[in-house]
């Protein structure tokens, strides 16, 4: 099949022709966005980056509630364990919705919280660079579940922990040692905040050594109405309902559960790439450009999953 010069570059216009055609049918689409070839939304969340092991095991409270002077005095924390899930059958109440007045089943998740006991008090005064501790008042007596945190290896220690603060309570030095730190806290701080622990040997758990935690105090007319408020918690238990209202909104803190190094399909969701794919399929394609050349923060990566700092926005409270 010989072919001249004419009607081989009638072929080649041709074919030009065509691509150009096509070219033009797939920008007319794009603009569409019909297909996922053209567009789709990325996998994962860039919100959370980086997403990296958390510092600490207990989940950390960055910053309490806004004071409000006209609210009566009274905590505003508390710490629970998470003792499992189950699922419930509620009405749902969404307006303009197809679940509107009828029932649906949603997970939730029950936390144990034993009453905590106030050991102590720390007041806070407000500089350019944010707060910083004044001074702190402990309690006379601490249990040793409470002392334990302070140490590495309980057994093998003295327990001395306190013993010569606890001398600061008689009667010919408390009011040297006790009452003067308790006047500075009226007198400077602008924030005060309670010393607590949980009490783990009520839990079912191979746990001796309490968690310690700072609690804000909010409301009332003054410093010295929380400070008082704090002085009469020393050594008390403080159960849960004290602190939180029966169906009441509230923010969860957490350590999520550790999943070790993962790859990017588990880790971000991206989808796997075909069956027959050379040196593996569950990647991402292109990990970028051949220039700027770098790989894009952007770009799904293998990594940590799990053991991440999250907190659950205003979640439903029921307290039982």
């Amino acid at each position: 099949h010989r072919v001249d010069r004419r009607q081989r570059q009638m072929c080649i216009r041709d074919r030009y022709q065509r691509r150009v055609r096509g070219v033009s049918i797939i920008q007319q689409s794009s603009t569409i966005m019909s297909h996922r070839k053209f567009e789709a939304p990325r996998h994962g969340s860039l919100g959370f980056l980086p997403r990296k092991r958390s510092r600490k095991f207990r989940g950390r409270i960055r910053k309490f509630p806004r004071d409000d002077p006209t609210k009566p005095v009274g905590l505003t924390a508390f710490l629970g364990y998470k003792a499992g899930m189950t699922h419930i059958v509620r009405e749902a109440n969404k307006p303009d919705s197809k679940i509107h007045k009828k029932e649906v089943v949603e997970s939730v998740t029950i936390i144990e919280t034993p009453p905590m006991i106030v050991v102590g008090l720390v007041g806070y005064v407000e500089t350019p660079r944010g707060l910083r501790t004044l001074t702190t008042v402990w309690a006379n007596h601490l249990s040793d579940q409470c002392k334990r945190r302070f140490y590495k290896t309980w057994y093998a220690s003295k327990k001395k922990a306190f013993t010569k603060y606890a001398k600061k309570y008689a009667e010919n030095m408390k009011s040297k040692t006790i009452d003067r730190e308790v006047n500075r806290i009226k007198k400077f701080c602008k924030v005060v905040r309670v010393i607590a622990h949980t009490q783990v040997r009520h839990l079912p758990m191979n746990l001796k050594k309490a968690h310690i935690l700072e609690i804000q105090v909010n409301g009332g007319a003054d410093i010295s109405a929380k400070v008082e408020y704090g002085l009469r918690l020393f050594e008390k238990h403080v159960p849960v309902d004290a602190v939180f209202e029966q169906n009441e909104m509230i923010d969860t803190i957490a350590v999520t559960k550790g999943h070790g190094f993962e790859g990017v399909v588990t880790r971000w969701g991206v989808t796997r790439l075909p069956r027959k794919t050379h040196k593996g399929l569950r990647k991402v394609a292109c990990i970028g450009a051949w220039h700027p050349a770098n790989i894009q923060w952007t770009v799904p990566r293998a990594g940590q999953y799990g053991f991440y700092h999250r907190t659950e926005a205003v979640s439903y409270t029921h307290l039982t």
